[in-house]
C-alpha cells in the first residue's frame, strides 16, 4: 500500500468523522431556524420560508448514516462502498446547493412577506387574544412598536375604541417603570418599527445558515475529490483490498 492509498484512507476516515459532526452542526443550525421562525410564524404566511431549515435537518440524519458508510467503507477497503459513499455524497452536496439557493431566494422574500402580514395582525390587536399576546412578545423583544413606527398604532381598532390616545405598554422603553404608552410622551416609546427589526433578525438567520451550508458543500466536494483519487490511485497501481463485498 503506497503513500497515496493510506494518504487517501485517512482523508476519507477523517471526512466520515467529519460527517458525524456536521450531522450535529446541522442539526443544531436546522433547530435554530425553525424554532426563530415559530417565534414569529403569525406575521409569515408562506410556511415554505421553512423549507431551507427542514432540508438541513434532512441532511443531518443522512449525515450521519453516509459517516458509518464511508467509514466502514474506507476501512475494509470496499469498492462497492466507496462508490456508494461517492454516490451518496453527490446526492447530499446538490441537496445542500438546493438548500443554498433557496435560502437565497427565501432570504430576499422574507420583507415582502413580514410587510405584508405584519399590518393584518396589528390590526387584530385587542389586548387579549392570541394576537394581541405575540405583538406584546415581538414589540418588548426587538425593543419596537409598531409596523414602522409608533404612529401605525392610531390606524387601528384598538387605539380608536380605547379613545385614550396610547400604545400598548409594550411599546415603552426598556427600564422606565412609569411610562403609560401614552403619544403625548414619544421619548418614552421605542422609536424602531417591528417590521425593519423583524426582516434583519430573520435576514441574519438565514444568512447564518446559507454559510454553514455554504461550507459543508465544499467539504462534501473535497471528499468526493478524495473518492475518485483512491478509486484511480488502485486501478493504476492494480492495487487489490483483501476483502470483497460491500462492507465485509
Amino acid at each position: 500500500m503506497d503513500c497515496g492509498v493510506i494518504t487517501s484512507k485517512t482523508v476519507l476516515v477523517l471526512l466520515s468523522i467529519a460527517f458525524w459532526a456536521a450531522a450535529a452542526g446541522l442539526s443544531y443550525v436546522g433547530g435554530y431556524v425553525i424554532n426563530t421562525y415559530k417565534s414569529y410564524d403569525n406575521f409569515l404566511q408562506d410556511k415554505y420560508a421553512l423549507l431551507p431549515a427542514v432540508i438541513i435537518i434532512c441532511v443531518a440524519v443522512v449525515m450521519f448514516i453516509i459517516g458509518l458508510i464511508g467509514c466502514c467503507a474506507t476501512l475494509r477497503e470496499s469498492r462497492v462502498g466507496l462508490g456508494l459513499f461517492l454516490a451518496i455524497i453527490l446526492v447530499i452536496f446538490i441537496a445542500e446547493v438546493s438548500a443554498f439557493v433557496l435560502g437565497f431566494v427565501y432570504r430576499e422574500k422574507v420583507k415582502t412577506d413580514v410587510q405584508g402580514t405584519m399590518r393584518s395582525v396589528f390590526q387584530k390587536y385587542d389586548g387579549k387574544n392570541p394576537e394581541s399576546t405575540v405583538v406584546d412578545y415581538l414589540q418588548e423583544q426587538l425593543h419596537c412598536c409598531g409596523v414602522k413606527n409608533y404612529s401605525d398604532w392610531t390606524t387601528t381598532q384598538w387605539f380608536n375604541s380605547t379613545g385614550n390616545n396610547s400604545v400598548p405598554l409594550s411599546c415603552c422603553r426598556q427600564g422606565l417603570s412609569n411610562c403609560t404608552g401614552s403619544l403625548d410622551q414619544p421619548q418614552e416609546l421605542n422609536a424602531q418599527g417591528c417590521a425593519e427589526e423583524l426582516e434583519s433578525g430573520l435576514q441574519s438567520v438565514l444568512s447564518y445558515a446559507m454559510l454553514v451550508i455554504l461550507g459543508f458543500a465544499i467539504v462534501k466536494f473535497f471528499g468526493m475529490l478524495s473518492i475518485c483519487v483512491l478509486t484511480c490511485k488502485r486501478e493504476d497501481s492494480g492495487y487489490q483490498p483483501l476483502y470483497s463485498g460491500v462492507f465485509a
